[in-house]
This record gives C-alpha cells, sequence and structure tokens, in this order.
C-alpha cells in the first residue's frame, strides 16, 4: 500500500478552536442515559451518558498535529496558549459542546466482560469540515458511569505512546484513528504499572483523538446482549446513514452489506499491521473500530525481531492471545462476535457466514500481496514463491532478525548474476542481531535463499530501479520503535518535550531515507530487550 501522498500545507485555515463550532448527530440520533449522577454504575436503555470532563490544575499544551488540525478548519496554537490548553484539557467546554461518555461492553481475552463503556475518554462533539465529519474525544478527562473502580485519567507515558503512535500509523498507511494534541494536566495520577502491587504517582496528561466515529463492535454487542433491539437498530442505523451512505436506505439486505464492509475494512486493517510489524496487544472486542480503523493504542509494540508469538502485553504474556502471529485469527474471532450480535438485524446466517468470507478472503488476498510487494516480487502464487516466503520467515527466527530493516535493506541486494557472496548478503548484515559475524551454517543458508531469491527476481524481469522504489514505499524505514516512544516518554518527564515533535516530524515520512536521522532507524539497542516500557507493557500503559 502506498504511503500518503504529501501536500504542501495550506498557508491559512479559516479558525481557531473558539470559532469551532461543534455537531451533536450522536447524542441528537441516539438515546441518553436519563440518570444525570456522574458514578459508576450499570446504564441501561441507553447508547451514552452526557457526563462534564472534570478539571485539571495546570493544563499545558505539550504536542499538536498541525495536519490532524488542517482536518477540522484548525490553525496551530501558539505553545503557550490558554484557549487550546484549557479546552483540549476539558477544562472549558464551548458552547456548542455536549460531552458524553458512550456506553458498550466486549469480550476480553476472550470472555464476555458486560458493560464497559468509555471509563476515561469524553467526546467533547462532532466538527464537520469539508464534508467531513469527525468526533474529538478526550482520552484521560475523567470518571464516567463507565468508570468502574477507576480515575478516568491517563498518565503521560500512555498519552505520549497514543499521540505518537496514532500519527505514526497514519503515515505509515495502516487505517487508524488520530491524533490532535496532548495536553500536560499538572496533576498527578497514581497507577500501578505492572500490577504488582507497587503503585506511584506519576505526571497525567491528556490526548484529543480524532475519527469518523468511536463507535465499536462492543456498542453492538452490549445491546444485543441485553435484548435492547430498538437501540441496537436505532444504533445500526446511525452508523450507516453517516458513514456508509453508499449502502443506501437500512433493511436486511443493506445490514448484511454493512457487515460485509466491516469485514473487509477489518481484514485491511490487519493486513497492514502484519506489514508494519505492529502487535496491537490488546484485541478485545470494545478495541475494535467499526470503521476498520486501529483504535486504542495501550499496551503495543512493534516487532523488531521477528517472532510470531512476541506481545507487548504482560496481562497476555502466559496465553499470548494477542501475539504478533495470532492477529489475523482473533480478528476473525472479534468479527464473530459482531455477528451474533447483529443477527436480530441480519437474520439469515448465510449472509452473515457470506461477510465472515469476505473477511478471510480479503486478508488472503491482501497479505499475499503485500508480502509479494515486500520482497519485491510480481507474485507468490506459485509453489516455488510460496516456499521463497516460508524459507526466509524461519531464517528470521533462525537468526535474530529485525524485521524491518530487513525488508528495507532487502531492496539493495544486488540483483545479479555473478556476484561474490559477501557483496550479495552485506546489504543485510546490519539487520541481524548477531555479535560480530554470523555463525558459518547461519551465513550458508542465508546464502542459499538469497541466491534463489536473486535467482526468482533475475526470471521476473523486474526493473532494478522500479524493484527498489517499490520496495522502499512498501517497507518502511522508519517505524516508531519501542525504545524510542520511551526515550521520549522518560525525556519528557524531565521537561523535555523535543523528542516528541522529533519524532512526530520524522514518521511524517516514515518511507523516506532521511539521512540526518539515521541513528532513529539503527535496531534496537541490547538495553532496550528487557528494558520495561521497550520489551514489556501493561493494560495502564
Amino acid at each position: 500500500m502506498p504511503h500518503p501522498t504529501h501536500h504542501a500545507k495550506p498557508k491559512a485555515l479559516h479558525s481557531g478552536l473558539n470559532n469551532l463550532v461543534f455537531d451533536d448527530s450522536f447524542v441528537r440520533t441516539l438515546p441518553a442515559d436519563e440518570n444525570p449522577h456522574n458514578m459508576p454504575r450499570p446504564v441501561r436503555d441507553a447508547c451514552y451518558s452526557f457526563v462534564s470532563p472534570t478539571p485539571v490544575s495546570a493544563p499545558k499544551l505539550l504536542a499538536w498535529s498541525d495536519e490532524v488540525g488542517q482536518l477540522l478548519g484548525l490553525h496551530s496554537p501558539d505553545a503557550a496558549c490558554t484557549l487550546t490548553a484549557n479546552t483540549l484539557s476539558g477544562n472549558q467546554i464551548l458552547p456548542s459542546m455536549r460531552p458524553y461518555a458512550s456506553r458498550y461492553g466486549g469480550h476480553q481475552f476472550g470472555h464476555w466482560a458486560g458493560q464497559l463503556g468509555d471509563g476515561r475518554a469524553i467526546t467533547l462533539g462532532e466538527v464537520v469540515h469539508q464534508h467531513q465529519r469527525w468526533e474529538l474525544q478526550l482520552k484521560g478527562a475523567g470518571t464516567t458511569p463507565y468508570s468502574r473502580h477507576a480515575d478516568g485519567r491517563a498518565v503521560l507515558r500512555s498519552s505520549i505512546r497514543e499521540f505518537l503512535c496514532s500519527e505514526a500509523m497514519h503515515y505509515l498507511g495502516v487505517p487508524t484513528t488520530r491524533a490532535l494534541s496532548l495536553v500536560a494536566t499538572g496533576d498527578t495520577v497514581v497507577r500501578d504499572m505492572f500490577y504488582d502491587g507497587n503503585p506511584n504517582p506519576e505526571p497525567g496528561a491528556i490526548v484529543c483523538r480524532v475519527a469518523p466515529t468511536f463507535v465499536r463492535f462492543g456498542h453492538f454487542e452490549l445491546l444485543a446482549s441485553l435484548g435492547e433491539i430498538d437501540n441496537l437498530t436505532r444504533l445500526a442505523n446511525y452508523v450507516i446513514q453517516h458513514h456508509f451512505p453508499e449502502l443506501g436506505a437500512p433493511s436486511p439486505s443493506c445490514y448484511a452489506a454493512w457487515f460485509a464492509e466491516i469485514c473487509q475494512r477489518t481484514a485491511i486493517m490487519v493486513a497492514h499491521w502484519m506489514r508494519v510489524g505492529f502487535v496491537h496487544g490488546v484485541m478485545n472486542t470494545d478495541n475494535m473500530s467499526i470503521l476498520g480503523l486501529t483504535i486504542d493504542y495501550g499496551p503495543y509494540g512493534w516487532l523488531e525481531n521477528y517472532d510470531l508469538h512476541w506481545t507487548p502485553n504482560t496481562t497476555d504474556a502466559q496465553h499470548r492471545r494477542y501475539c504478533y502471529g495470532n492477529q489475523p485469527q482473533i480478528a476473525f474471532w472479534n468479527l464473530s462476535r459482531l455477528a451474533e450480535a447483529l443477527q436480530p438485524l441480519i437474520q439469515d446466517r448465510n449472509a452473515l457466514e457470506a461477510g465472515l468470507n469476505v473477511y478471510q478472503e480479503t486478508f488472503e488476498c491482501t497479505y499475499w500481496e503485500i508480502l509479494a510487494d515486500k520482497l519485491g516480487l510480481k507474485t507468490l502464487d506459485d509453489e516455488e514463491g510460496q516456499k521463497l516466503l516460508t524459507d526466509v520467515l524461519h531464517l528470521f527466527q533462525r537468526t535474530e532478525t529485525d524485521m524491518t530493516l530487513f525488508f528495507r535493506r532487502l531492496a539493495d541486494v544486488p540483483i545479479q548474476t555473478t556476484i561474490s557472496d559477501e557483496a550479495l548478503i552485506a546489504p543485510l548484515i546490519d539487520a541481524f542481531y548477531i555479535d560480530g559475524t554470523l555463525k558459518q551454517s547461519d551465513q550458508q543458508a542465508w546464502m542459499e535463499w538469497l541466491k534463489r531469491y536473486t535467482q526468482r527476481v533475475y526470471q521476473e524481469a523486474i526493473d532494478p530501479l522500479e524493484r527498489r522504489q517499490s520496495m522502499q514505499r512498501t517497507n518502511p524505514k522508519y517505524v516508531l520503535r519501542n525504545h524510542l516512544a520511551q526515550r521520549a516518554i522518560e525525556a519528557s518527564e524531565g521537561g523535555d518535550t523535543s523528542l516528541i515533535e522529533r519524532l512526530l516530524d520524522v514518521m511524517r515520512r516514515p518511507y523516506d531515507e532521511q539521512p540526518e536521522h539515521e541513528e532513529l532507524a539503527r535496531k534496537r539497542p541490547e538495553w532496550a530487550r528487557y528494558k520495561p516500557g521497550c520489551s514489556t507493557l501493561s493494560c495502564s500503559s
């Protein structure tokens, strides 16, 4: 998938935050919680609860995405802008805002969890700009009726990770929610990072995240589980009207087409997770977007050394349900739960099964196309091509190999009929996690594979320049490596946010060489192999 085209920034935008007018189609159309009390409790017969953000003591704008601001028609604010910090921390509610937290349930680690909902996220409203609707949601803005036993706050470390990764994923070409701003609250939040009985106060922060909608699979699951079929129908109709209008008026056939579209979008999203080595970490059904967007950046991580069984989530360390290699089948399982929830609308089981088949077919087609692109080949459809792929993935694990670096450097391997072994493997050496040189047996195995690979490229008569350019459009040089995010967190906790700005700038062009930032493309340093925040995270991260 080609990465996004970058256009020159417009010289002027039409408004600042104080001039934004918010729409409220979600709350106008769908039923509200009749209980006005903001306290954790079961909520019945509603899609959301009105709730105001909890004020913070000293909001300060730490980071801002100009590109997301442009989507909303916003000027880039001055770093010291009090209005911006107050509004994007929840301290100031603009006249047209009607803040709310939405109600949903979900399957967590394969088990039905009942009511969950926005426990630390509050949606301010919707901005319509250039015929596109965007919801603005503050994550970490305080308690809601869905906070259960939590405080509704977020810590700086998790907020930095979400802010940076939302934008990095967009520029990698992966479907995702976006992030507008990162605001420090001036308050501390007590968190037990690894749930080991050692809570500590940490600096708090709030991310303003942006998406056409934050509706999840879990919204429909909860309504169906409680028999709220009228609300289920109303929510489905709302989502189709505002986000899938091309499907026409709601009807059983429209609902079936809608489910198939969700399946297709989800397949494409997960295929691109696999392409760039992204591991979500907590693929519960309440963390699955109805639009096929990556949502809820919690204990995510980037696959550095290729390992199908790796998960960054300490909560999942034993069973590894959400490890890298399981993501495609977990997405299918989650879609199956959504299918069950939509049965009152789509009573034809064959139609639901057809939608699930769309997922499988789309994922297989997209994934194999992506793998061929990553290898710089026209196709992998034949037996020889599939064996070439299978063998290289086996070699990745035999010789600990950095996935991102390997595929990027593979474009530099010379395609010549006569070339020395040293020259053939030289572009790839930096991709191996080795001390010194490759063992002789490993080098021999790699040389055998590389000779088969170069012969395949030669046989396909691929133009060398076109091959290199195509591979570089598919294989990023820069990803938000786990240790880079951790370095930005540690610097920011000490008052230095310059690395956040640098990473944001570099991740805007992850497929470009950017030689001045070469150090950010290097493989994981040894100190980060087992460092908390680099190798392991929890759901509080």
